[in-house]
């Protein structure tokens, strides 16, 4: 099917471009008007869509056919303009001068022409052969909004083809229109190019340029817009209360109050069942493996199985729940929200607001919202992102989070959620902090701006929800956990099995942490768990139990004489210590600094520490 490369502006005149099938056609356009849907249906690769900018952040390719004729699908990312300096923009600038593609066709949102055109007519000036997508015809008609397309068509002097990319709709005249634009000389447009017109320096020519281009744009399309193009359309109405100065936070908050609640409520006695389940089907593998050595069937069944096991227990019910509905407030259009309510609050902390949308990914998974950092342009900001994304709990943490709280704080399901929520923002908080702290000491310099669009909210597609939630993010977290903690459970195995003195090793490391893991109000077992789990933070839980050689569930460990103020220290450390191997290995890649993936460590680690430290303090007080 297709490949894909990550690139940047700077590097990708140096990458090699990819072996071709076919003619190879450029897909443009601004952040969230159905472009990677339009790829999807094409070439019928199952691309990720969803409905915030800065989606897509490496060029994919695809193929397809059409009445024998062979194509290439590049799909580049998404950009507002071609004369910024954004890598979006870099990479897609590039793309053209280097790639020199056959056609470009831009995709355009209807309900938004005035703002789409503007892409358009740069795409223009540098290529002789493009083809316009209008894009959401659906919702345009919803809105009430109406196009002339023949006169879009004459005024632009490049085919327009009405379309809706999520239904089908209007993809057969796409089609039908390649061949007759390939052959054609190119359009005749008769806009002037401005180039000539304007001396000065480049960054000052750069900003004529783009204002231009959005005054042209505007002008054809008002031309060409009819209906009630005023009229508040339901997204807009909606933000009326979403986006309000009190209603948006008072709405923020009870959407992550109610996805937490659901979590919660729906992850225990499913986890429950799944260990019970686990463990019969245990006891069926110990008789069936009576006769096999026992070097053989102990490390396999009390380590292996044993840990991949709690791992599956643990994180299976809670990511089931809380993927589909991430990925439903996601789909929906709510998260740029989520970024437009803490872009102030980053700003104020010397970062750059996009570092919101990198959080948001983090809650997923931390490597994922590292490698996110890549839509952030200054490298002083993008630094502070990678340095404090592991302060917001990843799906591995979560599980440790979910358990300790129903075991001891209560398992009342809103009681739960609101601990959970306060610890996530608790996470928020602290990553503004270190954010704050970071742009006024190791990493100062000048504070960057940038745009953000806010997509209007869209009836999310179910059948593509479910099946990104549970496969692209459930299964696969899950798999690579199971993978991660099918070896850790046999390296457990063996560290408890050898037991010099009576004594096992998982025992000689937990006692030798001890006066470090009193200090901080855990144990030495805890900081054990903490450091052998660092392969996957899905490991911790596990590791814990085995360690201090209790059951299979966070309520056992009230019977190792923990106490609610053990369990919020070890919350706290579990919020806030060294990121996974996975994450710290990105960390380096994306920063290609030793100092900055040393800081990745460092900044949540001390910063747990530290807060440990004073709940310490505060209980020696209240005692």
């Amino acid at each position: 099917m297709g490949l894909t490369f990550s690139s940047t502006g700077r590097n990708l005149r140096k990458t090699p471009i990819l072996p071709q099938t076919g003619i190879t056609i450029a897909l443009m356009g601004n952040p969230n008007v159905g472009k990677s849907t339009l790829f999807n249906a094409l070439t019928g690769k199952n691309q990720h869509t969803g409905n915030w900018p800065g989606k897509t952040v490496e060029l994919a390719t695809g193929c397809f056919s059409h009445k024998g004729q062979n194509y290439t699908l590049v799909d580049l990312p998404g950009t507002y303009s071609l004369v910024s300096k954004s890598p979006e923009e870099e990479v897609a600038n590039d793309y053209l001068l280097c790639a020199n593609p056959r056609l470009v066709a831009v995709v355009c949102d209807a309900t938004c022409l005035r703002r789409n055109l503007a892409l358009v007519l740069q795409v223009m000036q540098k290529h002789p052969r493009v083809i316009v997508c209008l894009n959401l015809m659906d919702e345009a008609k919803r809105d009430g909004i109406r196009v002339d397309i023949s006169k879009l068509e004459r005024l632009l002097g490049v085919p327009v083809v009405p379309m809706s990319a999520g239904t089908g709709q209007g993809m057969d005249e796409f089609l039908d229109r390649l061949a007759p634009t390939l052959k054609s000389d190119g359009h005749q447009h008769t806009l002037l190019s401005p180039h000539a017109t304007f001396t000065g320096s480049k960054e000052r020519k750069d900003q004529f340029l783009a204002q231009y281009f959005v005054r042209e744009g505007e002008k054809i399309a008002t031309q060409c817009l009819g209906g009630n193009t005023k009229r508040k359309t339901l997204s807009q109405r909606m933000d009326t209360i979403a986006m309000g100065k009190i209603t948006g936070p008072i709405c923020m908050l009870l959407l992550l109050f109610l996805t937490l609640w659901i979590t919660i409520i729906g992850a225990n006695y499913p986890s429950q069942m799944l260990q019970e389940c686990f463990d019969r089907l245990g006891l069926l593998l110990q008789k069936a493996l009576t006769s096999t050595p026992d070097f053989i069937r102990l490390p396999l069944l009390d380590g292996v199985y044993a840990t991949m096991t709690r791992v599956i227990a643990v994180m299976l019910p809670p990511m089931a729940i809380f993927f589909p509905l991430f990925t439903l407030l996601e789909d929906w259009g709510y998260l740029p929200r989520v970024a437009f309510f803490t872009d102030h609050a980053f700003q104020c902390c010397g970062s750059c607001g996009k570092q919101a949308l990198t959080m948001c990914m983090g809650l997923g998974c931390n490597a994922a919202g590292v490698m996110g950092c890549r839509i952030i342009d200054s490298p002083r900001e993008r630094n502070i992102a990678v340095i404090t994304n592991a302060m917001v709990p990843c799906n591995g943490r979560f599980p440790m989070l979910i358990s300790l709280i129903s075991a001891f704080f209560g398992s009342k399901g809103a009681y739960s959620a609101l601990i959970l929520m306060a610890f996530l923002l608790l996470g928020v908080v602290m990553t503004l902090l270190q954010s704050k702290l970071l742009s006024h000491t190791l990493l100062r310099g000048d504070e960057s701006s940038f745009a953000m669009e806010l997509p209007p909210f869209r009836r999310p597609q179910m059948r593509k929800l479910l099946y990104r939630s549970f496969v692209d993010r459930t299964l696969f977290v899950l798999g690579r956990a199971v993978m991660v903690a099918a070896p850790a459970g046999l390296i457990l195995w063996v560290c408890t099995a050898i037991a010099p003195n009576g004594i096992s090793l998982l025992t000689h490391i937990s006692n030798f942490l001890e006066p470090m893991g009193r200090g901080l109000g855990v144990s030495g077992a805890v900081l054990a768990a903490f450091l052998l789990g660092t392969p996957a933070n899905e490991l911790v839980l596990p590791i814990l139990l085995m360690a201090l050689g209790v059951g299979d569930s966070a309520l056992d460990l009230l019977g190792a004489g923990w106490t609610w103020q053990t369990a919020l220290c070890a919350m706290v450390l579990c919020l806030f210590h060294w990121p996974c191997s996975t994450t710290i290995l990105t960390a380096y890649r994306e920063t290609k600094r030793l100092s900055i993936t040393a800081l990745t460590i460092l900044v949540p680690t001390v910063t747990g520490v530290a807060l440990c430290l004073l709940l310490r303090y505060f209980f020696a007080l209240m005692a």
